[in-house]
């Protein structure tokens, strides 16, 4: 039965497509609309903070309606979210407040999709006689297929159509994404348990595991400070420097697309190769690798081409971190939790993000753009370093026991 696997995976490249076109997008239609930095910030902020808090509050909602259900759901809401965007503005106007709660609400939505279709791939893969960390890095595979041919289109279409027409194609995504799942996965046996008793009850107990799992919250609070700098990054950092360094949403597009290559590429090596590496060791070369020079490469002001296939080579260690967070993770929670522990992983992992742009836009308008690259780019080489060190982080390891695990009552 791999034809559920595959509709997941191209379910997961369709909507990573769409969502990269709105992710380039939406901080180039602000800093053309506005001008600002610190506005293209609060845009990304307001972007980011519902994904902490469906990713959250939304786990328990989604072990209630079932994966596949909720997953349809969320993307049928994000298609008429993201539609509005275009279409008020080119009928009654689009004011700045407005575009902010559209913003908030898609992403409110997108969270919980995600995460269905993230626990959906236990049962997927064990009906298509997948190994579960080789499904993960198809997974990852798929996603960074998506950002590497979604970054360069977007460049390319936002010269030609503009930003807000850019959105109407990251509807159609949604639309296809849901037809998908809802169609090609109606056979999926899910691993459906009890659910019952208090709201607020199934969310602490999802809470509860977290907190008990050591090697959860490290890599909880890891991608805490890593997503902060990303964020930074991805939402003010690039965009300001393609737009005063070197004048083109075109090279926006082409260096965020040449760092999904590489990861592509990356994600490839580490599926066929990942079952005989070491977990940690792998891991934590492959944070330093491509976490903060990325931001010094950029600081440096190489040439565009010179720019792209650093980013390439960089962006190859990529393919590991994923997969291997994701395999650890599907392994050491049980199944009647999956949904309230992912969704509280989320929700922590991303509590800093909608600062993540309010710190980019602060940073460039007080220190520059390359000032702002050098600090991000230090403080995220000293983050991906520190799980060499301490004994938690050796959980990653395939013959490690998981410990400590949370009892787990179902009211």
């Amino acid at each position: 039965m791999r034809r559920p696997l595959l509709a997941l995976l191209t379910a997961n490249l369709l909507s990573v497509t769409g969502t990269t076109l709105t992710t380039v997008a939406v901080p180039w239609f602000v800093l053309e609309t506005t001008g600002s930095a610190a506005r293209t910030g609060l845009a990304a902020a307001v972007s980011l903070a519902p994904v902490v808090i469906s990713a959250g509050l939304g786990g328990a909602l989604v072990d209630r309606l079932g994966y596949r259900r909720a997953s349809v759901l969320a993307d049928l809401a994000g298609a008429v979210l993201v539609a509005a965007i275009p279409v008020l503005w080119r009928t009654v106007g689009l004011p700045y407040g407005v575009l902010l709660a559209l913003l908030f609400l898609r992403w409110l939505f997108a969270t919980p999709g995600e995460t269905a279709r993230e626990a959906l791939m236990p049962e997927v893969a064990r009906d298509a006689g997948t190994p579960l960390e080789r499904a993960m890095s198809a997974v990852e595979g798929a996603s960074r297929g998506g950002k590497m041919l979604g970054a360069p289109l977007a460049g390319a279409l936002i010269a030609v159509f503009g930003a807000a027409d850019l959105l109407l194609i990251d509807t159609l995504s949604f639309l296809l994404s849901a037809a998908l799942v809802g169609l090609a996965l109606r056979r999926v046996a899910e691993q459906r348990h009890p659910v019952t008793g208090p709201y607020v009850t199934r969310l602490r107990e999802g809470l509860a595991y977290l907190a008990r799992d050591r090697l959860l919250r490290a890599v909880c609070l890891l991608v805490l400070v890593t997503n902060l700098l990303d964020a930074a990054y991805a939402q003010v950092l690039l965009p300001v420097y393609a737009r005063d360094v070197l004048h083109s949403p075109l090279a926006l597009g082409a260096i965020s697309g040449a760092f999904s290559a590489g990861a592509v590429l990356g994600t490839v090596l580490y599926g066929a190769a990942g079952a005989c590496l070491p977990r940690r060791v792998t891991f934590v070369l492959a944070m330093v690798v491509a976490g903060g020079p990325r931001f010094l490469l950029l600081m440096l002001g190489v040439p565009l081409p010179a720019l792209l296939g650093g980013m390439v080579v960089l962006a190859v260690a990529t393919g590991a971190i994923n997969p291997i967070l994701g395999a650890t993770q599907l392994e050491r929670v049980p199944g009647a939790l999956r949904a309230r522990v992912m969704g509280a992983v989320t929700a922590v992992a991303w509590a800093a993000m909608p600062l993540g742009g309010l710190l980019g836009g602060a940073l460039t308008e007080a220190a520059g753009v390359r000032a702002a690259l050098v600090l991000c780019g230090v403080a995220y080489l000293l983050a991906t370093a520190s799980p060499a060190i301490g004994r938690t982080w050796r959980g990653l390891d395939r013959d490690v026991p998981v410990t400590g695990k949370a009892r787990v009552t179902l009211r």
